[in-house]
């Protein structure tokens, strides 16, 4: 590395960090595992993130590059989610943020207490190799309420949390949960025992329409009413809201209506997912980016739903069928967030940053800067 990119690298570790403050010092009070080899151009960039901030901003990053695009003055944990870029890691740790492994596993497979602690030893040992602060688990299969799955998971989020915390100093364990306690796509979870467990869970507020029960037509990603009752019935449960952080999509869904009426309902095929008989399988996921490209070329142009209190549009394909597409946008995600501030929750994130076009075009910057911004939410605002 030549010697402006070094002074570059130490530059960007010693700026502070909004309310976090400079970063080295923290960093310099830990040491590095032992024996292994640190990638960045500072070996205190290899040290691990101790600083718990007051509010949380959970990023998921699935590859590349567009990380260099994102809105560190904000970021607090990225859950790498795409291959191992050591070049992320350095950088996120001059920011003062945590980078996170990637944790799923077969339930079947966690019944046996031994593959358990096998399995928690090699997420360990690759996080202290990859100078990682910790793991997200992504674990969404279904269990069953009697079945020795529920309290297997229950144990495998306690262990994990137990080994990390003892093993990499400051590191964080934190669980994916759907946008319901009640049983999402048949997922049994003993939600109370794994918030107690792990450091916070969060909340993926979205693919709400993964069991369509009523009749079988588009609908928002994350309705604003029902993501709310979501929170509610966690709190409700005894979850302390400061273990709760708000997931929000920066993506929609593109369906391909069997019939648009005039009053823009889309009738979608019936596609049954975990016993319901209608899904958003029927449709396809599409990126924010790709959302704002299309909107201009839309037959309706852009829609709001006063009662899901979210945007959509219709556009017709080159083989003549409609389509609808519902999303979320800077409106849609303030209002969500408001309930964060409301109600003391830890914090904010998304499923998936890369979704943002960051291209440097002066639309797209502009609606990707909004997207970051909608993260703040009023109480935070710096």
């Amino acid at each position: 590395m030549s010697r402006p990119q070094l002074r570059r690298w130490r530059l960007l570790a010693s700026q502070p960090r909004g309310v976090l403050g400079p970063v080295l010092p923290v960093l310099l009070a830990l040491p590095l595992a032992a024996g292994t080899h640190c990638p960045c151009p500072e070996p205190e960039l290899c040290r691990p993130i101790r600083h718990r901030p007051d509010f949380e901003v959970f990023v998921f990053d699935v590859g590349q590059k567009t990380w260099k695009s994102y809105d560190w003055s904000q970021i607090t944990t990225v859950a790498a989610f795409g291959k191992y870029d050591s070049e992320l890691m350095c950088y996120a740790h001059s920011k003062g943020a945590r980078v996170v492994l990637k944790g799923d596993v077969s339930l079947k497979d966690i019944i046996d207490p031994g593959f358990r602690a096998s399995w928690i030893a090699q997420k360990l040992n690759l996080a202290k190799i990859q100078h990682m602060d910790g793991i997200n688990l992504d674990i969404e299969q279904e269990v069953n309420c009697s079945s020795p799955e529920y309290d297997a998971l229950t144990a495998l989020v306690e262990e994990t949390t137990d080994s990390f915390h003892r093993e990499i100093e400051g590191s964080q364990v934190t669980f994916d949960v759907a946008w319901s306690p009640k049983n999402i796509d048949r997922r049994c979870y003993n939600y109370t025992g794994i918030a107690d467990a792990c450091d916070f869970l969060f909340v993926m507020s979205y693919d709400e329409q993964s069991q369509i029960w009523s009749e079988c037509i588009a609908a928002a990603n994350a309705p604003y009413n029902q993501t709310l009752t979501g929170y509610n019935d966690y709190i409700k449960m005894g979850i302390n809201p400061k273990k709760l952080v708000m997931g929000v999509p920066w993506y929609g869904y593109d369906y391909t209506c069997l019939n648009l009426s005039e009053d823009h309902v889309c009738t979608i095929a019936k596609v049954p997912f975990r016993g319901a008989p209608c899904s958003d399988a029927a449709g396809r996921q599409v990126p924010y980016k790709m959302i704002m490209k299309q909107i201009n070329s839309s037959i309706s142009g852009n829609q709001w739903d006063q009662d899901q209190q979210a945007p959509y549009y219709n556009y017709k394909d080159p083989a003549g069928h409609f389509h609808q597409v519902w999303y979320d946008n800077p409106q849609s995600i303030s209002l969500k967030a408001t309930y964060i501030q409301n109600y003391g929750l830890r914090g904010i994130g998304m499923w998936n940053a890369n979704c943002l076009d960051y291209s440097g075009d002066a639309v797209a910057k502009q609606q990707a800067e909004e997207m970051w911004e909608v993260l703040k939410p009023k109480l935070f605002q710096r």
